[in-house]
């Protein structure tokens, strides 16, 4: 029986993975509204399902000039004031997410903006009603992604490592 797992091991690991296109990255944040109604395993689980990789994670407090820097592009909207005094009302949970266009997938696993025109089987969806407590932030676009990750883990600080699984992921 060990003979035979290691056997099998050994294959995974001599599997040729092509890698191209698969190391793009995607900011996951699971809101304080997410923290408070334990949904960062439920969330992280539904990644890990799809076939992603976790490369970063960690909980925290985020200060108001680190959430004002990352939500700049919002700076002029009437709701910008409430939404930095919401997301520090409480810890986050910072994740950077890699695979084949994790960007898309993901924003299609989080569901609309407004969790009211989210479908069922989408986290939003499945989860939350009003959008000022929509649980998850997710990258909307690659560039998007790889400055979010490099605002929230610092430049090169995810973890490189491959999944013994790639080669039953990508083709």
């Amino acid at each position: 029986m060990v003979a035979t797992l290691l056997s099998i091991f050994a294959a995974f690991s001599r599997a040729e993975v092509k890698m191209s296109g698969n190391d793009e990255v995607s900011f996951i944040m699971v809101k304080p509204d997410g923290v408070q109604r334990g949904l960062v395993g439920e969330i992280i689980k539904r990644f890990e399902n799809r076939g992603f990789q976790l490369v970063g994670c960690k909980m925290m407090s985020p200060s108001k000039e680190h959430l004002e820097k990352h939500y700049e592009d919002l700076k002029a909207k009437p709701f910008f004031p409430g939404l930095i005094k919401y997301m520090s009302s409480g810890p986050v949970v910072a994740m950077a997410w890699k695979g084949k266009q994790v960007v898309k997938t993901g924003r299609a696993m989080l569901g609309a903006t407004n969790p009211l025109d989210s479908n069922p089987g989408t986290i939003r969806g499945d989860f939350c009603i009003d959008v000022g407590r929509n649980i998850c932030h997710g990258s909307d676009s690659v560039e998007s992604g790889k400055r979010e990750v490099n605002l929230w883990f610092g430049e090169g600080n995810t973890e490189k490592y491959s999944l013994v699984s790639e080669s039953m992921i990508y083709e």
